[in-house]
């Protein structure tokens, strides 16, 4: 199976205006990557209901053909309408009460450390927990939890990954470890889509949504297809991560996200024989940044060897070492975070 044939396939469907689809000019890109495939068509206002029931057609088919695991399609247009009939924010993850995005402004600081344990330390306090692992390029959450195991798929709707308590999902378990994802930005944003709406996440108390650093496809899907209850950004002490991380506020607020607050990873290293706290990146920039930024700060963790062991091993150390400053600190943040969206 490839691209040729995929549009040999997407002929047999008929276009609103007559004709098939291909020769209408309604396919605007079609990828296939390790048999997961990514149709993007050109959709029109007036033609929009008949396009929803033509993409959801054309998702069937293309799953039924040789080598295709899975199959999703986007509608698009060149010239998109400023009134959208419903909002995008209904139509995914009704069944969670409360969404939080863990980003930050670059790549290095320590951000999905920060969503496992987030995640798992919400899990430990009761509560029903999913983590979703939006980023697609650069997937590390199966690492982080241990499990290698592609989802069960039950009709064309996948089931998450169930461990330590967690709902997961992740490209990750759908790729091999050592695979390149050189994908397209319509891709990436299908592919989180999919893990958004065609995962059986079921009725949970908390969603934690590790996203890829930076601003791009990622965040503003998510920001439009998602009623995120708000964004956590991570950033290490020094000046230049806390760039990044003032442009990842910038952005947030731009698209009317609420920012739960900042925290500052890698705040200090205490030596493990002597005691002795040094602060190899700088200290309290985080602090001072989200003071200046007027949103709350969330706390500080520490630089040690032991969350770095943990997350290697596959097991959050919220749940390793549980009585270490590093677990310490990152259940404080679970806390505050989970106080500020329930309040």
């Amino acid at each position: 199976m490839d691209r040729d044939r995929l549009l040999s396939v997407l002929r047999a469907l008929r276009a609103p205006g007559g004709g098939d689809i291909v020769g209408a000019g309604l396919v605007d890109d079609v990828q296939l990557r390790d048999g997961l495939v990514q149709l993007v068509l050109r959709a029109e206002r007036a033609h929009l209901p008949a396009m929803e029931a033509l993409a959801r057609e054309a998702e069937a088919l293309l799953k039924r053909q040789p080598g295709v695991l899975n199959a999703s399609v986007i509608l698009t247009s060149h010239r998109p309408d400023p009134t959208p009939a419903a909002p995008a924010a209904e139509k995914f993850l009704k069944g969670v009460k409360h969404v939080i995005a863990v980003a930050s402004g670059k790549g290095g600081v320590g951000k999905s450390t920060v969503a496992v344990n987030l995640a798992a330390s919400l899990a430990a306090m009761g509560l029903r927990t999913g983590l979703i692992d939006a980023d697609i390029y650069g997937p590390s959450l199966p690492r982080m939890v241990g499990v290698s195991r592609k989802p069960e798929v039950v009709g064309s709707i996948m089931q998450p990954i169930e461990v330590f308590g967690l709902s997961c999902m992740s490209i990750g378990f759908l790729v091999p470890e050592d695979q390149a994802m050189v994908w397209r930005g319509p891709m990436i944003m299908g592919a989180l889509t999919q893990m958004l709406g065609q995962t059986n996440w079921g009725e949970l108390d908390a969603m934690v949504v590790d996203l890829p650093p930076g601003t791009g496809d990622a965040q503003l899907t998510l920001s439009q297809k998602v009623a995120l209850s708000g964004a956590v950004i991570v950033s290490t002490p020094q000046d230049i991560a806390l760039i990044d991380a003032r442009r990842g506020v910038a952005m947030f607020e731009k698209v009317g996200v609420r920012v739960l607050g900042v925290v500052e990873n890698m705040s200090y290293f205490a030596c493990p024989h002597c005691g002795e706290v040094s602060t190899p990146f700088g200290h309290g920039g985080a602090r001072a940044e989200a003071e200046k930024l007027g949103v709350p700060f969330l706390g500080e963790v520490p630089l040690l060897l032991d969350v770095r062991m943990s997350g290697d091993a596959g097991t959050p150390i919220v749940l390793s070492a549980p009585d270490s400053p590093g677990a310490q600190a990152l259940r404080a943040v679970a806390r505050q975070v989970w106080s500020a969206v329930s309040a």
